[in-house]
C-alpha cells in the first residue's frame, strides 16, 4: 500500500547550510517532520555543489511523519548573476544595462539546467535563459 501524502513543501536553501532556523524549521514543524533528519541528509546531499548556492527544494510530507525529498540546481539568475559577475539582477530592466553575459555563458546554463527546464530541446532551454538574462537588464554579447 502506498504511504499517504500529508503535502508538500517547497524551499530554496543555501547548500550545506540547512539548520532548524526559518525557513526550514517552521515549513517542517508545522507537519510534525524531523527537523534535524532533514538538515543532516539536505547537507549531506548538498555537500559537493558550491557552498551557499541556493538550491530549490521539494518536501514530500507523509501522515507517518517521514519525508522524501528531491533537490534541484539553482535557480537560472543565479548562474546568469555568476556570469556576469553582478550582486542583483536590474530593478527596472529595459531602462538601464546592469551587466553583459556571452552566448556562450548563455548555451553552458541552458546545458547544465536543461534536466530543470521546461524545454523540449536545447534551443528552447537557450531562449529560456536569454529571456531570464533580459527580464534581469543584462546585455548579450557574442
Amino acid at each position: 500500500m502506498a504511504k499517504e501524502i500529508l503535502g508538500l513543501i517547497k524551499l530554496q536553501i543555501p547548500a550545506g547550510e540547512a539548520n532548524p532556523s526559518p525557513p526550514v524549521g517552521p515549513a517542517l514543524g508545522q507537519r510534525g517532520l524531523n527537523i534535524m533528519d532533514f538538515c543532516k541528509a539536505f547537507n549531506e546531499k548538498t555537500k559537493n555543489l558550491e557552498k551557499g548556492s541556493p538550491i530549490p527544494v521539494i518536501i514530500t510530507a507523509y501522515k507517518d511523519k517521514k519525508f522524501d525529498f528531491i533537490t534541484k540546481l539553482p535557480p537560472v539568475s543565479y548562474y546568469l548573476k555568476k556570469a556576469a559577475k553582478i550582486k542583483k539582477g536590474n530593478s527596472t530592466p529595459g531602462r538601464s544595462l546592469v551587466g553583459k553575459v556571452t552566448i556562450k555563458d548563455i548555451e553552458k546554463i541552458a546545458n547544465e539546467k536543461m534536466a530543470d527546464l521546461n524545454a523540449i530541446n536545447l534551443e528552447g532551454a537557450i531562449n529560456m535563459v536569454k529571456g531570464s538574462a533580459v527580464s534581469m537588464g543584462m546585455e548579450i554579447v557574442n
